[in-house]
């Protein structure tokens, strides 16, 4: 067999990957759900946030009587480590084309005391059933070719654990966007680049959870360093993505008091905007 058509023969699927297996929970209860977090999808030994939406997002798609995330909205209240988790759901509203819920995360700290690191209100429907009908003046980011983009591989080793969940990624960034790698930030609050996970498996709804917070922080190309933990995130899915590698565009317009916002597109190889997100973030200043 060619060793291309070997290499497609052995593409992940949904349901069948790195990435649903890592978000696979167990129903303890109606409701409740147990998870062990991967350390695989962790930065600098904190789980990314965006793994951390579809975990949730993926417990809502069971409890809710609809399966696909319509709206997100996320506050992160403390750091989620590697380890054990139960997520907890509520259904607060069930309609015919709507259906909305929350979850939260808990954690036991080192004293053993419940910990809620993550709380989640969404609303769910059927991606399926809406209308073809689209007005739109957004336009997808003109990205170089992939093979003129550049991704972890293509720098010095990390450190051994900084960053997990590159391996995880298939992640190809805009040479235009990369300054901070070179120690020559733009000052310009822009991150682009092709994105897709590694084993080749396709986007869905809950994999766009994790592609607008997957990207590096737009902080790094305003000549800021460190972590960038998020605050609050919300995602609008607008339609089931096509097979193939998402485009995925972040800009920030407005640093203050030690907080920014990054607005995130991700389009999909058909070229429609399948997902939009805006998520508060601190930064360190100093």
């Amino acid at each position: 067999m060619p060793e291309a058509a070997s290499a497609q023969a052995t593409r992940a699927v949904i349901g069948d990957s790195e990435f649903d297996r890592d978000t696979a929970l167990t129903q303890r209860e109606p409701g409740v759900y147990d998870i062990d977090l991967s350390a695989g999808w962790t930065i600098i030994n904190a789980v990314n946030g965006g793994y951390l939406l579809a975990v949730l997002g993926r417990a809502l798609a069971d409890a809710l009587p609809h399966s696909d995330p319509f709206t997100v909205s996320a506050h992160y209240l403390t750091a989620s480590q590697p380890g054990p988790a139960v997520v907890r759901t509520e259904t607060v509203r069930t309609g015919r084309t709507l259906s909305t819920g929350q979850a939260s995360l808990f954690q036991r700290d080192e004293q053993g005391n419940e910990v809620e690191r993550i709380r989640v209100l969404a609303s769910y429907g059927d991606l399926d059933s809406l209308p073809d009908d689209v007005r739109t003046t957004a336009v997808p980011p003109a990205l170089p070719p992939m093979d003129q983009c550049f991704g972890p591989e293509d720098g010095p080793a990390p450190v051994d654990g900084s960053s997990e969940i590159a391996g995880r990624l298939m992640l190809k960034l805009d040479p235009s966007t990369l300054g901070w790698a070179l120690g020559k930030p733009s000052g310009k609050g822009e991150m682009h680049a092709w994105f897709g996970l590694a084993d080749g498996r396709d986007p869905d709804p809950l994999a766009l959870l994790l592609a607008v917070d997957a990207l590096p922080p737009t902080a790094f190309e305003m000549g800021l360093t460190g972590w960038v933990p998020t605050v609050e995130l919300t995602v609008h899915v607008r339609c089931r993505p096509a097979p193939g590698p998402l485009r995925v565009s972040i800009t920030t317009r407005n640093l203050a008091g030690g907080f920014l916002e990054e607005d995130a597109e991700v389009w999909d190889s058909a070229g429609r905007l399948v997902a939009q997100s805006r998520q508060l973030a601190r930064v360190r200043l100093s």
